[in-house]
């Protein structure tokens, strides 16, 4: 996927603390566009339409920051640093999620992205399951799943003592194959970026961080969190420990560029996806394959 000025803006912008009123100038958004061959132009219209959008807003200074319409899945996505902190044990239970009426296809696509986020898979038509292993009760979950763009119409409930052809189907809804097999080919990507870095530009640097970190960061977030019975976390957690050290030496690569423009950031700038609404966040590899439900075609989302 090719960076676009869309997402690299609110990529960018997503770097900024959450408080103390931080922003960014136009100025650093038009040349970390140009590090990525964007005309200025472009990168100013993608602006002009962003604020419109109320996805990013403006200060007195004429600088900028991400807008409410982002909170939701902006918070969702830093998350991937705390994942070992969004599970407990799991004792066996589901989280179901019937949609009665689906609605627009706008609202579908929200839907979708929400169920995804959070790990679900369609077990029936119209009824989603994830194991019960989520940190929080189930308000807590119902919450979160509405604010990423649920709609109010859907069912969110506890399940438990399926029967044994039905718990049969339900832990099988994952390919553990493919999810391990994704974070340790992720993990070597890391590894072999970071070797071949060493001695690089630091546009070279800028751009592979930003565009190699956020394809992980994007893997790390759409991880279902499975228990261990169904797919193993050590995959994953190595994955997530290797994104650490490479997250830090992202930082160390976009620093003086931003320090530059006087841009405080919390984190290394990474392609998230968030400029198109997290559209392409829920990849269709992390589905079953051959899955030709409503919720698997709407994987652009």
């Amino acid at each position: 996927m090719d960076v676009t000025p869309k997402s690299l803006i609110l990529d960018l912008l997503s770097t900024l603390p959450a408080r103390g009123g931080h922003s960014m100038p136009v100025r650093a958004l038009v040349e970390a566009g140009s590090d990525f061959g964007m005309a200025n132009s472009s990168v100013r219209v993608a602006l002009a339409r962003l604020l419109a959008q109320e996805r990013v807003e403006s200060d007195a200074r004429g600088r900028y920051r991400l807008g409410v319409a982002a909170d939701a899945v902006s918070h969702a996505v830093r998350n991937w640093r705390k994942l070992d902190e969004q599970v407990v044990d799991w004792r066996g239970g589901w989280i179901a999620v019937h949609r009665r009426q689906p609605g627009a296809r706008s609202r579908r696509r929200d839907s979708n992205r929400s169920l995804v986020f959070l790990g679900f898979r369609e077990f029936e038509p119209g009824l989603f399951l994830r194991p019960d292993n989520l940190r929080g009760d189930i308000s807590e979950l119902r919450a979160r799943l509405k604010d990423l763009g649920l709609e109010a119409s859907a069912l969110v409930f506890a399940l438990a003592d399926l029967d044994s052809g039905a718990e049969t189907k339900a832990r099988g809804l994952w390919d553990e194959l493919g999810l391990v097999g994704a974070c340790q080919a992720a993990t070597q990507a890391l590894i072999r970026s970071r070797a071949r870095l060493d001695g690089a530009s630091a546009r070279d640097a800028m751009v592979e961080t930003f565009c190699q970190g956020g394809r992980v960061i994007r893997q790390l977030v759409l991880d279902p969190l499975l228990p261990d019975s169904i797919s193993p976390a050590a995959p994953r957690e190595a994955l997530a420990a290797q994104m650490l050290d490479y997250d830090a030496f992202g930082r160390s690569c976009w620093a003086p560029f931003l320090e530059k423009h006087g841009v405080s950031h919390r984190r290394t700038p990474a392609d998230l996806r968030l400029g198109d609404g997290t559209d392409h966040l829920a990849s269709a590899a992390l589905l079953r394959s051959g899955d030709s439900s409503e919720f698997a075609q709407g994987q652009e989302l």
